[in-house]
């Protein structure tokens, strides 16, 4: 029996309950949510291995909900998109979504999906498992690590402030989730997000001393009008 539970967020009850029924049929556990508010209800009082979520909801659509998880959640999520929504689902991508499964969709495709996302996310799971026994963090040849408080690229030593650091290890313990100035500056400050112009000239910093070229960065990358991630490799 499998212990892996997947979070349906879909607003049209029979779309809903067939998705259901397909991935109960595959032992998986699952749960209900019919908005993105709802969905991110369910998450926060669950422990989810996957989402599948529709684009287009009362109260909270798709895309809201996706942005708002990957604030917090690694887990692999599915879009649900009908065909003239491609800009949904570029953005929906972009935003932090891990694949799309277009609608009218065929169970086998959706399952094939499903499986796949979740065999990357455990693939996923064991690297960080091994990263935190080691304290040290490494995407390409960034290095980060925990314990010595060292940043090292391509094997060199990169001094950096007590804040620059924490900022990066934030970031790259993440790899791939972008983090809004907010949350940067409420995680790495911890008191209340006033002041993030700060976190922009730290964020410049770094750049500086971690990237070849800051103005065409490897690394720490923008996306525009949300925040900071350390791209994944």
């Amino acid at each position: 029996m499998s212990n892996q539970t997947i979070l349906v967020v879909e607003d049209d009850i029979e779309i809903g309950n067939a998705i259901e029924i397909y991935l109960k049929n595959q032992n998986y556990e699952v749960l209900r949510a019919y908005n993105g508010k709802e969905g991110l209800d369910v998450i926060c009082k669950n422990e989810i291995h996957l989402a599948i979520v529709d684009m287009m909801m009362p109260e909270m659509d798709g895309l809201t909900m996706i942005m708002k998880l990957r604030e917090s959640y690694d887990f692999p999520v599915l879009i649900l998109s009908a065909k003239s929504e491609d800009l949904d689902k570029i953005t929906g991508l972009n935003m932090g979504a891990d694949d799309y499964v277009t609608k009218p969709f065929k169970p086998m495709e959706l399952l094939a999906r499903v499986n796949s996302q979740l065999r990357r996310y455990n693939r996923f799971l064991s690297k960080v498992n091994e990263q935190e026994i080691s304290s040290s963090y490494v995407v390409g040849g960034l290095e980060v690590n925990e314990e010595t408080k060292e940043v090292k690229v391509d094997g060199e030593l990169v001094k950096c402030t007590p804040i620059e650091f924490k900022i990066l290890l934030l970031l790259i313990k993440n790899p791939g989730r972008v983090h809004s100035l907010e949350s940067i500056y409420e995680q790495v400050w911890n008191e209340e997000a006033i002041a993030t112009d700060t976190v922009m000239v730290h964020i410049r910093n770094i750049r500086e001393k971690i990237e070849i070229d800051s103005k065409n960065p490897r690394y720490l990358k923008v996306v525009w009008g949300v925040g900071y991630k350390i791209e994944k490799e």
